[in-house]
């Protein structure tokens, strides 16, 4: 797995992603698969992003200070603020879920067979066991769970 930092060019918003492969990320950029999850533009670029290097083995690890304790780092967030912002998630998966095919159970099969290139690539979304969700990243095909539960299409009224 690889993580890229993108952008898109209609807001130079910035979000991070996560890719099988450099190839996986092409081939879904091309497709129009790839979106910014803030204005939903299709036109994503890598953004500049530094390097992730590991601390040499021989080297001491020291914790970093705990953060200053003054009045204003201390305060809580607000009720109204987390409503306003799980709001926002589900107002843009909403807006994205139309774009992605519902699998059902199917879920971990589908994406496994799209990981192995016996199904094209798509925007699928179902539901899978725990256990299929961790074999899904052991195996480092990317998948990750909904912020807002849904019903399933054929429990919808």
């Amino acid at each position: 797995m690889i993580v890229f930092d993108l952008c898109c060019a209609a807001g130079d918003h910035r979000f991070e992603a996560w890719f099988a492969s450099s190839e996986s990320f092409a081939e879904q950029r091309a497709r129009d698969l790839i979106a910014c999850p803030v204005c939903g533009d299709v036109r994503i670029e890598k953004a500049v992003m530094a390097p992730r290097i590991g601390a040499k083995s021989n080297q001491l690890i020291v914790p970093a200070p705990p953060p200053p304790t003054d009045s204003a780092a201390s305060n809580e967030i607000s009720p109204e603020l987390v409503r306003k912002i799980v709001a926002e998630i589900a107002a843009k998966q909403a807006e994205m879920l139309p774009q992605s095919r519902w699998v059902g159970r199917d879920f971990a099969d589908a994406a496994r067979a799209m990981h192995e290139g016996r199904a094209p690539d798509d925007l699928i979304h179902g539901q899978a066991s725990p256990e299929e969700a961790q074999a899904l990243r052991d195996d480092g095909i990317a998948a990750m769970p909904l912020l807002v539960p849904i019903a399933p299409p054929d429990a919808v009224n």
